[in-house]
């Protein structure tokens, strides 16, 4: 049980351009269930399907209802969209307290009022907690697919509940702290010979503040080909007084 779980119900909604960006927003993140209550636009949309981009699918399996009673009659817990203050007796939370209010065990049913006005004193009734999202005080109102796509991240933040690792599909491997002194060694050198780290006082600390930039940001072993292959150009070097033969092959394949 999970995203499964997972109930977007839009109420009213006015533009299809709106439902479809919704149906891709929910897709991204794996929720599978959109329901749609008397959508003021013809049903099916062609503006829908041209912005659900690959959401197709989850348009084509979007359920119609004529009722808020119907949509929500087999879910356990609603929480309704909002953006303004309600004269309703019905606790409001945060979208950042969410979490705290979902069971993973139980089917959930979010509610999103028309683009317009929102929903309404009478169709908030049939939730059990008002969400609101932390916005600009002055201008609070959202785009309907910004709001659920809110909604779906933190869903899909605590039914995934683990961290997510990427990894980057850069291939070159992190300079060996060999190559990287070499590398030091010969930006050092031509500074000595350009008169750059004077006055002699102040060499060591320039020498050192200079190791620790380079040492500090894990050069990959293609940066440093780059690196070599922009002061070789810079300074009209030649490579093969001053570079041993690993380093001179690396110039000679900069990408």
């Amino acid at each position: 049980m999970g995203l499964e779980n997972i109930y977007f119900i839009l109420v009213r909604p006015q533009m299809g351009e709106n439902i479809g960006s919704v149906a891709r927003a929910i897709k991204n993140f794996n929720i599978k269930h959109l329901r749609i209550i008397n959508p003021r636009c013809n049903w099916p949309n062609h503006k829908a399907l041209a912005t659900s981009v690959g959401a197709r699918d989850t348009l084509k399996s979007t359920k119609i209802y004529n009722s808020i009673e119907k949509a929500v009659g087999d879910l356990d817990i609603i929480f309704a969209s909002t953006s303004r203050a309600r004269k309703i007796n019905k606790k409001i939370i945060s979208i950042l307290d969410l979490k705290k209010k979902v069971e993973k065990t139980r089917k959930i049913g979010i509610l999103f009022g028309p683009e317009a006005s929102g929903l309404s004193n009478d169709e908030l009734s049939y939730a059990d907690y008002l969400v609101k999202i932390p916005t600009n005080k002055k201008f609070s109102s959202l785009n309907l697919s910004h709001s659920a796509i809110i909604f779906c991240y933190e869903f899909f933040q605590f039914f995934i509940n683990k961290k997510i690792v990427y990894k980057s599909s850069y291939k070159s491997s992190i300079a060996k702290k060999s190559e990287v002194n070499k590398f030091l060694s010969f930006i050092i050198n031509r500074l000595d010979r350009k008169g750059f780290l004077q006055p002699d006082h102040k060499r060591k600390s320039m020498i050192r503040n200079i190791n620790n930039i380079f040492h500090r940001i894990n050069l990959s072993e293609q940066e440093i080909r780059i690196l070599l292959g922009i002061f070789s150009t810079l300074n009209d070097f030649n490579k093969k007084s001053w570079i041993d033969k690993r380093f001179s092959l690396f110039i000679n394949h900069v990408v």
